[in-house]
């Protein structure tokens, strides 16, 4: 069974400096949900991944939700071409409301901002307030060492078994968007497994 999804929330780099791997990854990745029909919902950077992303899936005809803090407006870092831009007063309530807006997490290579989301978002999942799909776009073999990092937490008891299932990996656009698609909503009883 297909999930219903309308948008997808998606972690990136706002790094201009990243090869162009990760910059054709963005792109093919706004231009695929754009093409399904499906909105992207991210930190409504200008600059980066965040705005290959946005710019790719605007060009294909696609929508594009940009939640942002005040003070990064005040900084003069907000897209300005997103079909809705949303101002909020700090970094945790733009957290909180990207997640509440998209149907899944997709997360394209970033650093500490980029992969602080997406730890937040897992932990959500492992205690039951986040149901929705999880998927590292693992482009480049970028995502490895946090995988290898989440392998040994497991094996060293940090983290059940049953945690493990909480994200889904992806070597292509194409892929990630199947697996939001097709991984099932996690089951909210999974909270009773959070503490070992």
């Amino acid at each position: 069974m297909k999930n219903d999804i309308k948008n997808v929330c998606v972690y990136c780099a706002s790094s201009t400096q990243i090869g162009p791997a990760y910059f054709e990854a963005a792109r093919q990745l706004g231009t695929l949900l754009a093409e399904a029909g499906i909105g992207v919902v991210n930190g409504a950077g200008r600059m980066g991944l965040m705005a290959a992303v946005s710019n790719a899936a605007l060009a294909a005809g696609g929508r594009v939700t940009g939640v942002i803090p005040r003070f990064m407006v005040e900084q003069g870092w907000q897209h300005t071409g997103l079909t809705q831009l949303v101002e909020v007063d700090n970094m945790h309530q733009r957290k909180r409301l990207m997640a509440q807006l998209g149907d899944a997490t997709i997360a394209l290579p970033g650093g500490c901002g980029t992969l602080e989301e997406l730890l937040e978002v897992i932990t959500w999942k492992q205690l039951g307030l986040y149901l929705k799909p999880v998927v590292l776009l693992n482009v480049n073999g970028y995502y490895d060492p946090l995988l290898a990092m989440f392998r040994r937490a497991v094996d060293e008891h940090f983290m059940r078994p049953q945690h493990a299932g909480i994200w889904h990996v992806a070597s292509t656009p194409a892929e990630a968007l199947r697996l939001v698609a097709e991984t099932p909503q996690w089951d909210a009883s999974i909270r009773k497994f959070a503490a070992l």
